[in-house]
């Protein structure tokens, strides 16, 4: 029997769906009258699915022209990105599996998918937000042939998770189950990456010393093992049920992940064939509280207080950051993975993972357990872990205690009471920040603004030693509007550095640090956005500034009228070249950071 819901979930799950009850019932309008058009082949003139099964095996075209399940493989692979590498493979053993369930499957399109930790601190990084709103598009096209019964969508990391997540809502009526390719070994300790980080930041190691510790991290196939965003996806598609139970942190190659995946296959072409299990009814308001509360208990990437909100809208469904405050103050914090503390994600997966998680915070009343999954048995089902029992794929409960209680905490017996998010008002505006990885004795910081208006500016003024005191430092212009939004972890050895250093030191942004922002205080996504009128525009070196996340504030230490009278600065000279031209409709259309920094609905209704 499912216990109790905590009261204040009930509370945010119903505001909600009041909030959103228009937008959702046109969605579902959608839904609907999609789905009583019925099966989408069976609209094709014979020259459409003549074209749809012209390069298909003879028996494959025979299925497709029956009324076997056909179901669409949309795929985010590349060889560059480690995570999406083993995608490579995916196609011919879901084909397989397909085919020995008496269905077929075809690769509807690609999306793009790039890599944030190859573009951190370059121009490419102001396309990587709006690659999301790419990728959604670019799923709707591999999509729209209607050909497809159900889908596979195959992602993993920052952007292209939420981008298909978005891009299948559009396809509302249709099954659809993410298959992911799991994390690569573990490398070297991910702290002492961050210890020859630190000392290259200070002039202390050679690039080829820091080079050798990278390349010792990122090292194999798979995902990064840190927790920062792609991970992140991974927790949020199990608890938000679009993944078989148990799939997430199960390593690439491996017996088990090759298991999961024909599983995942013959589970598509079971909901195809039963009618059941679209997306669109999947993807409701308790399945995105549930998500919510998931990335509270894990102190998961901040990039989700921007996917989360642009993915909801894509169902018709509207939350904010105050839904996120909420539920944050009743979550307790259950792991530590780095960046909030030392383990990775194969460790975190060894201590129990996310069966043991899911089921603390069922018992804890913390997640609807009664909803709809794709896997069709409510959440209690992803309270189990999957193994082989042989050749077998099965399912077992995972240990009655954490295997590592550094790691992984029953909700009994958390790491803090509440969640690893917090959101921040004041005079500033709305931002983010994330405590779970921040030493306690630094959750409250007040002292001089230094104010930047790039990257370059802050390391340069690092480098000369202008910032060895105690110091907020502002970096303004860095919204969706101004530049798309990049996020600015190459500033995290440098600050960690001055902390270090035993300055009080915080970062004041509008904008993206990401799901491995550090031990230093940032307060980020501030909104409205300096570009927009924000009131960052008009922060000046040497105001003192105080980020207090015990209060929920950030303020400035000026007159309000005198504040209010001040010029705001001028947003620096638009930059050219790396692709940027390409990106300006989506900066002139983005919206605000708290309803996603997406190009596809503002902050009025989706």
């Amino acid at each position: 029997m499912l216990k109790a819901l905590n009261p204040v979930v009930a509370e945010v799950t119903e505001r909600i769906r009041r909030r959103s009850a228009e937008s959702r019932s046109v969605y579902l309008e959608r839904v609907a009258a999609a789905r009583a058009v019925g099966r989408g082949r069976d609209h094709l003139s014979c020259g459409n699915l003549a074209h749809a099964f012209a390069a298909a095996p003879v028996g494959d075209k025979l299925s497709i022209r029956s009324n076997a399940a056909n179901i669409a493989i949309v795929t985010a692979y590349n060889d560059m990105l480690s995570a999406h590498q083993p995608f490579e493979g995916f196609p011919a053993i879901i084909k397989d599996a397909a085919r020995k369930a008496g269905a077929t499957a075809q690769v509807a399109g690609g999306v793009p998918a790039m890599c944030d930790g190859v573009t951190q601190g370059r121009p490419g990084m102001e396309l990587s937000l709006f690659s999301r709103d790419v990728i959604a598009m670019a799923a709707g096209i591999a999509l729209s042939h209607d050909a497809f019964d159900a889908a596979l969508m195959l992602g993993v990391c920052d952007k292209i998770v939420p981008g298909l997540v978005i891009g299948a809502l559009a396809f509302g009526h249709l099954p659809v189950i993410f298959v992911p390719a799991g994390p690569m070994p573990s490398g070297i300790p991910n702290k002492e990456k961050a210890k020859v980080r630190e000392r290259f930041a200070l002039g202390l190691a050679s690039r080829e010393e820091l080079l050798e510790a990278e390349s010792a991290s990122y090292h194999a196939a798979g995902t990064c093992t840190f927790y920062g965003t792609a991970n992140s996806n991974q927790m949020l598609m199990e608890l938000m049920g679009l993944h078989l139970p148990g799939t997430a942190f199960v390593n690439p190659g491996t017996p088990l992940r090759e298991a999961l995946t024909r599983a995942s296959t013959q589970r598509a072409v079971a909901l195809a064939e039963a009618g059941a299990g679209h997306i669109g009814a999947v993807l409701d308001e308790h399945a995105f509280v549930n998500g919510i509360v998931g990335l509270m208990a894990t102190g998961g990437s901040t990039n989700h207080a921007l996917h989360l909100p642009a993915m909801a809208r894509a169902a018709g469904l509207v939350i904010d950051w105050d839904d996120f405050d909420a539920l944050g103050k009743v979550t307790p914090l259950l792991a530590r993975v780095y960046p909030n503390g030392g383990a990775d994600v194969n460790m975190f997966h060894a201590a129990g993972g996310m069966a043991f998680l899911t089921r603390e915070l069922l018992d804890a009343g913390l997640l609807h357990g009664d909803v709809e999954t794709i896997a069709g048995a409510g959440l209690a089902g992803y309270a189990r872990e999957p193994y082989l029992d042989g050749e077998t794929l099965a399912w077992r409960d995972p240990p009655p205690a954490s295997l590592a209680p550094d790691i992984l905490r029953p909700a009994s017996d958390p790491f803090d009471a509440e969640g690893g998010l917090k959101i921040l008002h004041g005079p500033l505006g709305r931002s983010i920040i994330k405590t779970s990885s921040v030493p306690a004795d630094r959750h409250v910081v007040e002292a001089p603004a230094a104010v930047f208006d790039d990257q370059e500016a802050f390391i340069a003024a690092f480098t000369a030693g202008a910032l060895d005191r105690d110091v907020i430092a502002v970096l303004r212009f860095q919204g969706p509007r101004a530049n798309g939004m990049p996020e600015l972890h190459k500033l995290t050895p440098a600050l960690t550095a001055l902390q270090n250093k035993g300055f009080r030191v915080a970062l004041v942004t509008d904008g993206r640090m990401s799901g491995a922002s550090g031990a230093v205080p940032a307060a980020i996504h501030v909104t409205p956005e300096a570009a927009c009128g924000g009131a960052l525009a008009r922060v000046i070196e040497g105001d003192i500034l105080r980020l207090d996340t015990v209060a929920g504030a950030l303020t400035i230490n000026v007159n309000d009228a005198t504040f209010a009278a001040r010029p705001a600065a001028p947003a620096p000279p638009e930059r050219h070249g790396w692709g940027r031209e390409l990106f300006a409709p989506f900066r002139a259309g983005a919206s605000a950071a708290e309803t996603g920094g997406s190009i596809f609905w503002s902050e009025g209704k989706p």
